[in-house]
């Protein structure tokens, strides 16, 4: 049997092909694609970098139905609403043998270490599935990693409410986790960004239109110096990955504060002399994040979001600037990579 997919042959060179469908293997099901997201790492990976082998179907971030099982994979799968988490751990490491996944030395990962979801069908272990309450839409469901990447920053940062939080960087991301932190309660967030539709949308969120910062037109530093009395922020996610905003991040903590840096990086990172001072003389928690916690137990990050997501807490589908076919996908990596319209997230909406 056959489907479409996007097949990614060599850095730049992705096309809409028509390929053979995936088999599950004894483990696994086949997932009948029903939305997937781009992320902001898909368009390096297609444009710059490659994948880690090449020919592959890129896309982590998707949701469908189990339409197939494989022999050893649980049968109840069968026709569920389902959401993938796309890291394939080794199970034997000693991050794995402890549950922290997100931690595996070994780890595989769909759509940039086998084959991904913008495509109609993808073979996916049964073990990384979550299924999907009624409530949850497959919009939704497809942004789950990015929400539990966002959450799992959070988690691990562990802000006190009353502490004054900073948030550098507006991307999905970052923007995730300032609703995040607002839907659990947190007051004190002081957010800086660079695009207009960036304060528009967090604005719309009840963000406080003071405690926006639009870094192209005020200085962020003398900004969040005078709503924290001059004292920093006791937490600041970084959420860009670039040296000017990670010193940045540093320098604005207050003393006993925390930075948590979750931006990608873009190049190496080097520290001045001055910054990396503060890091000794104000005795902060310098913290790195990635991915997020998935073990199939309540208290993992993507229970955490599912269930605020069930309860009608949090409603992602909300941030979706353009909905496009599995045709138009290539229209939204495009719109990423170019930057010829403002978005937020891109959602590829397949089938019925």
């Amino acid at each position: 049997m056959r489907m479409k997919a996007y097949v990614l042959r060599d850095i730049k060179d992705i096309e809409l092909k028509d390929v053979k469908r995936p088999r599950p293997d004894a483990e696994e099901v086949l997932v009948k694609v029903k939305a997937c997201g781009i992320c902001g790492s898909d368009i390096p990976r297609i444009y710059q970098n490659g994948t880690h082998r090449m020919p592959l179907i890129p896309g982590h971030e998707f949701a469908g139905v189990v339409e197939a099982v494989g022999k050893k994979a649980d049968e109840h799968l069968l026709n569920k609403r389902v959401g993938v988490f796309p890291l394939i751990p080794c199970k034997t490491c000693a991050a794995c043998r402890r549950e922290t996944y997100e931690l595996c030395r070994n780890y595989d990962y769909l759509g940039s270490r086998r084959d991904g979801g913008f495509a109609e069908y993808a073979a996916v272990p049964a073990a990384n599935l979550i299924e999907l309450p009624k409530a949850v839409s497959f919009e939704a469901a497809a942004m789950l990693e990015p929400m539990a990447v966002a959450v799992h920053a959070m988690r691990r940062a562990r802000p006190h409410m009353e502490d004054k939080i900073a948030v550098c960087g507006l991307g999905t991301i970052g923007l995730l986790l300032v609703l995040f932190l607002k839907e659990a309660g947190f007051k004190n967030i002081f957010v800086i960004g660079n695009k207009a539709f960036q304060k528009e949308t967090v604005l719309k969120e009840g963000l406080p239109e003071d405690n926006f910062c639009d870094s192209r037109r005020e200085d962020a530093g003398r900004w969040l110096m005078e709503r924290t009395g001059g004292a920093g922020a006791d937490v600041f996610f970084e959420c860009v990955g670039r040296n000017g905003t990670i010193s940045q991040a540093v320098d604005l903590a207050a003393m006993s504060g925390r930075v948590c840096l979750m931006g990608n990086p873009f190049s190496d990172i080097a520290f001045p002399r001055d910054v990396y001072w503060k890091i000794l003389r104000n005795q902060l928690t310098v913290m790195g994040t990635w991915n997020s916690s998935f073990t199939g137990k309540p208290d993992d990050d993507w229970h955490y979001v599912m269930e605020r997501l069930s309860c009608g807490a949090f409603s992602p589908e909300r941030l979706i600037s353009h909905r496009v076919s599995l045709e138009e996908l290539s229209e939204g990596f495009e719109i990423m990579r170019d930057k010829t319209e403002d978005y937020i997230k891109i959602m590829g909406v397949i089938g019925e």
